[in-house]
């Protein structure tokens, strides 16, 4: 298995445009070797926050497991991690990189908070009270054709669109689009954040450009914290996994910081992190 951190930038940026949310699996199921070759990765994977998830692969019939939207598999996984503070970004960012090695494996993901019997997901993970799940996927082969529900469903997010360029990064402060640059690095790895999966696909992610300094902030939206819980953070995490894994393949060196620049905001939009790009 080649292993994302061996990827190229164009194989990479190739493998997270080719990326989708399956709903709709074939039946076949994924053999035991390849079970454990994903699940080894995914326990394996770094995140640069140094919050370590844990991740399990449960079979839907033994431990009662359902989703009403996925079909034509038995298989799920499962991430966990202690409650604390960035567990959102730490676990978005791990389950991202998961994500998209079981791309470049063939195999069909697709990230669920909601749609699930979330008790038996927490029971058959055997979830600590200092733990929290945030989201699981069913494992699989890609159907050759939708079912009719998954395909209304990604109609109904447009699955296949994304907001434009100059309304999702940022020049220096809020108040300057940043144009799109082919080529350059750093353009291209926003691109590939462009293309990040998101709940409902809202697309939260606004990332100011400042030199070597590249900011990410939460275009915040309602119905999606809960008891101190932001859903909307785990994609943040993915945000930040896309452009940290295209900026290493590119040969830069990245550094994660938390410190707010403290620039003028739009509403409802609050800071999250910084990467340094060196």
């Amino acid at each position: 298995m080649t292993q994302l951190q061996q990827l190229d930038k164009n194989t990479l940026f190739n493998t997270i445009k080719a990326r989708r949310s399956v709903r709709t699996f074939d039946g076949n199921g994924l053999a035991p070797e390849e079970q454990k070759e994903l699940l080894d990765l995914a326990n394996g994977v770094e995140n640069p926050y140094g919050q370590q998830a844990v991740f399990q692969i449960f079979s839907a019939k033994e431990h009662g497991l359902a989703s009403p939207v996925i079909s034509g598999t038995d298989l799920y996984m499962t991430g966990k991690l202690k409650k604390q503070p960035h567990a959102e970004e730490a676990f978005g960012y791990a389950f991202e990189l998961v994500v998209l090695q079981a791309q470049a494996m063939g195999i069909g993901t697709t990230w669920i908070a909601g749609t699930m019997n979330r008790d038996a997901f927490e029971k058959a993970s055997a979830l600590a009270p200092d733990e929290v799940m945030p989201c699981v996927s069913p494992l699989g082969y890609p159907a050759k054709k939708m079912a009719l529900r998954e395909s209304l469903m990604r109609k109904g997010v447009k699955a296949d669109s994304r907001l434009p360029y100059g309304q999702l990064f940022f020049d220096g402060d809020f108040g300057k689009p940043l144009a799109r640059a082919e080529g350059d690095a750093v353009s291209d790895a926003l691109e590939a954040v462009r293309w990040a999966p998101s709940a409902v696909n809202k697309q939260p992610w606004r990332i100011v450009v400042c030199g070597d300094l590249v900011h990410f902030y939460e275009k915040q939206d309602k119905g999606y914290e809960n008891n101190g819980w932001d859903l909307q953070k785990v994609d943040l995490g993915i945000a930040l996994c896309h452009f940290d894994r295209m900026m290493k393949a590119d040969g830069r060196q990245t550094e994660l910081r938390l410190e707010d620049p403290q620039l003028e905001l739009p509403a409802a939009t609050r800071y999250i992190a910084t990467i340094a790009l060196k």
